[in-house]
């Protein structure tokens, strides 16, 4: 069994900030796929097939909270995957890795500290770094138009990249990535790990 975890503050005024970009990529796959979130406990979820989506709703410093309370209902759970923002990729730009640290991410140290492990995969979407605002005001701060407009094909490929890993595995999904990274023409550098997944500044 599945689960891909989509992280985000609950919220109407967070809906679309930059740090919502996980709940917009889930909200999107449920879009394709005709089907709604419903409500359990501390997160919003779908089943699908022998897979559990979740949008936690616990604010983003205790998504592990969350992500426990699934993983504690549903034994059988043997394959995470985390959508989170990142300031240190441009905007759009998509990386995938198999584990590694919190990367600064207030989120993924939740999580991490609730399941003891870093040894769950993560699917990060560039926010990119702020020019002229403090960290917490830029993350909680909406797109503008013009970025949301540029962020719908990604969104996209997003999707496409998680039914690949709900209906076989990572390394369907890692190789539709690597095909997308050949076609991408915001970077030149095809890796799956980013260099600065381990720095220590923190974000909310």
């Amino acid at each position: 069994m599945k689960l891909i975890v989509g992280l985000g503050n609950p919220g109407n005024e967070y809906q679309y900030t930059r740090h919502n970009i996980g709940f917009m990529a889930l909200d999107r796959w449920a879009e394709h796929r005709g089907l709604g979130f419903s409500r359990q406990r501390d997160y919003e979820y779908i089943r699908w097939k022998s897979n559990i989506v979740i949008k936690p709703q616990t604010y983003m410093n205790l998504s592990g909270l969350a992500v426990q309370h699934v993983l504690n209902q549903y034994k059988n759970i043997d394959d995470i995957i985390i959508i989170v923002d990142d300031i240190y990729l441009p905007l759009g730009e998509i990386r995938i890795r198999e584990k590694g640290g919190d990367g600064g991410h207030n989120g993924l140290k939740s999580i991490i500290e609730s399941l003891n492990s870093q040894n769950f995969k993560r699917l990060r979407i560039g926010i990119q770094e702020p020019k002229d605002q403090g960290m917490k005001d830029y993350v909680l701060s909406s797109f503008s138009d013009e970025e949301a407009a540029s962020l719908q094909s990604v969104l996209d490929e997003v999707v496409k990249m998680l039914d690949l890993f709900l209906a076989r595995d990572y390394k369907a999904m890692a190789d539709s990535y690597s095909q997308y990274k050949k076609t991408y023409s915001g970077t030149s550098n095809a890796g799956i790990e980013s260099p600065k997944e381990e720095t220590n500044d923190k974000i909310l």
